[in-house]
């Protein structure tokens, strides 16, 4: 068995991350998983979430945006829309888009078309935020 996984993360713009690490925890659409070296191979959708991962006893967090991951002989392959680092998200970008999203939230019906546009916006934004105040962690 080994001892890292290689873990690559890829967006239609470039490929963000490729490291061997000890462990991974992402949000899938059926709720939070990790996985270390040895998993049995799946594959899932992610939803608009964090994915943690661990390397040399350090923790390092991204905020994602929809997509699929991956896992098979030790590798994990992410494909997601959108992957932010910790330390890549402006904060107060992050709080005015919550702004936005809950202020239009206040005027839509959940019937209106535009409504899941927006609530997905606000969710973004709070995993953005969340993403934003864990950084690097030891």
């Amino acid at each position: 068995m080994a001892e890292k996984l290689k873990l690559e993360i890829v967006t239609p713009y470039s490929k963000v991350l490729d490291e061997l690490v000890d462990e991974v925890t992402a949000s899938g659409k059926l709720g939070e998983f990790s996985v270390l070296p040895g998993h049995a191979p799946f594959l899932t959708s992610l939803k608009i979430g964090e994915l943690c991962f661990k390397k040399d006893g350090v923790a390092a967090c991204m905020a994602l945006n929809w997509g699929y991951f991956e896992v098979r002989d030790d590798r994990i392959i992410v494909l997601v829309e959108t992957a932010e680092r910790s330390d890549e998200i402006d904060l107060e970008r992050a709080k005015a888009a919550l702004g936005r999203a809950e202020a239009k939230l206040k005027e839509l019906s959940p019937e209106d078309k535009n409504f899941k546009i927006y609530e997905a916006a606000l969710e973004r934004a709070l995993i953005r935020m969340q993403v934003a105040g864990k950084g690097v962690r030891r």
